[in-house]
């Protein structure tokens, strides 16, 4: 399995689209829908209305590129509450490994100042 950059932002498109539209109409809708930049160094993922299928656009150097990826029989747990959902990149993984990430919670950022 490939693992993606930690460095890279990665959006999610909110409402289930058409799983045929192509490379350059989910640029569309990062531009139109989004308000994003498509040509930008992240990632931006869709799904479809069943949640079975997952498809990533990205912009390398000189083009685009897609991944999509359909579960047999289980369906994707597609996180709500923001405008424009940002994840991160482990994120993203817990997501397509089916994690929902509503649940997830890491323990938090301690700061001490001293020792004893």
């Amino acid at each position: 399995m490939f693992r993606f950059d930690e460095g890279l932002k990665v959006y999610l498109h909110r409402e289930a689209i058409d799983i045929r539209v192509g490379l350059y109409g989910l640029a569309i809708l990062v531009e139109q829908a989004l308000g994003l930049d498509p040509f930008a160094e992240a990632l931006y993922v869709f799904r479809n209305r069943r949640r079975d299928r997952v498809k990533i656009l990205g912009w390398q150097r000189n083009g685009f590129w897609m991944l999509m990826k359909r579960l047999e029989q289980d369906r994707f747990i597609w996180p709500g509450v923001a405008t424009v959902p940002t994840l991160t990149v482990e994120q993203l993984h817990w997501l397509l490994d089916g994690i929902d990430l509503a649940v997830v919670q890491k323990h938090p950022h301690r700061f001490s100042e001293r020792v004893a």
